[in-house]
C-alpha cells in the first residue's frame, strides 16, 4: 500500500513541478493556482505514504535511504506549505517543488525494502532525534533556496540586465527576510536534534561520550557554520550577498552530513 501511495505522490510532485515551471515561464496566474493545488495534493498523498509505511514497518520510516530521503522531501514540502501561511515570496514554489521532486526521484531509485531496527538502537529517542533533525534540514534547505534566488536576482541587478529572472524573482529584501526566517527556525531545531542525538548515542554506547563518527563530526561542523551565520546576522548585522553565500555553503555541509548517514557511516550501534 505504501509503495502505491509513494508512486502516486511522486507523480503528483512531478506534475506540480511541471506546472510551477510553466508558470515561471509564462507567469499565468491560472497555472500557478493549479500548481499550488497539485502540490498540496502531493503533500497530502505523501503524508498518507509515511503513515502507511509506519504501519507496515512497525516503526517510524527513517531507517533506510528510501525512507530517509522521502521523509526529507516530505519535510521540505510541509515546511514550504507552513511557510506560505505567513509569507508570500514570488515564484518560491517553483524552486521548492523542484528540490522536492529531485529528492523524490532519489528516493524512488533507492531500494524500498523495510529494514528492521537493531535491538541496540530501539528507543523512542530514535524517531524523535531523526524527525527533528530532518525537519531542521528542511528549513535550512528552504533558506539555501532563498540564498540561491538572492544571488540570481542580485546578478540581474548588478549587470542591469533586468531580463528573464529579474521580472520573476522577488525583491532582494524579501529573499533576505526569507533566509533569516528559515534559519531562525532551522538552527534551534538543529540544536535540539543534536541534543536528543547525543542523549540517544549515550544510550547506545553505554554512557561513553565520544566516538569519532564522521556524521557526528560533520554535524558539529555544520552546527558551527550556522551558529556563526546566526551570530553575524543578529550581532554584526550581516545581510544580503554574504548571508546568502554562507547559507548555501552551510547547506552543503548539511547535505554532506546526510550523505554520511545514508552511506551507513553512522553506525554507533
Amino acid at each position: 500500500m505504501s509503495y502505491l501511495l509513494f508512486q502516486a505522490s511522486f507523480l503528483a510532485y512531478f506534475l506540480s513541478t511541471a506546472a510551477y515551471t510553466v508558470f515561471f515561464i509564462t507567469q499565468k496566474n491560472a497555472v500557478r493556482g493549479n500548481a499550488r493545488k497539485i502540490f498540496f495534493g502531493a503533500a497530502f498523498l505523501h503524508t498518507a505514504t509515511i503513515f502507511a509505511r509506519y504501519f507496515e514497518a512497525g516503526h517510524t520510516p527513517i531507517t533506510s535511504i528510501h525512507e530517509t530521503v522521502s521523509f526529507f522531501a516530505w519535510s521540505i514540502a510541509c515546511c514550504y506549505l507552513s511557510f506560505r501561511w505567513r509569507y508570500t515570496v514570488r515564484n518560491f514554489g517553483t524552486f521548492a517543488s523542484l528540490m522536492v521532486f529531485v529528492l523524490m526521484l532519489v528516493a524512488a531509485c533507492a531500494p524500498k525494502i523495510i529494514l528492521p531496527i537493531p535491538p541496540a538502537m530501539q528507543s523512542w529517542l530514535l524517531p524523535v532525534h531523526a524527525s527533528i533533525a530532518i525537519i531542521a534540514d528542511a528549513f535550512l534547505a528552504l533558506a539555501a533556496i532563498g540564498g540561491a534566488m538572492y544571488l540570481l536576482q542580485e546578478r540581474e541587478l548588478k549587470e542591469k540586465r533586468f531580463g528573464f529572472f529579474y521580472s520573476r524573482l522577488p525583491s532582494l529584501e524579501s529573499l533576505d527576510k526569507l533566509n533569516q526566517h528559515c534559519i531562525s527556525i532551522g538552527f534551534p531545531l538543529m540544536t535540539l536534534g543534536m541534543i536528543t542525538g547525543y542523549i540517544w548515542a549515550r544510550q547506545i554506547w553505554g554512557g561513553r561520550d565520544w566516538h569519532w563518527d564522521p556524521k557526528i563530526i560533520w554535524s558539529m561542523i555544520t552546527w558551527f557554520f550556522y551558529a556563526g551565520l546566526m551570530h553575524q546576522r543578529f550581532t554584526v548585522g550581516w545581510r544580503g550577498r554574504r548571508a546568502a553565500i554562507m547559507t548555501i555553503i552551510a547547506f552543503g555541509a548539511v547535505l554532506l552530513t546526510l550523505l554520511f548517514q545514508l552511506s551507513g557511516v553512522h553506525n554507533g550501534a
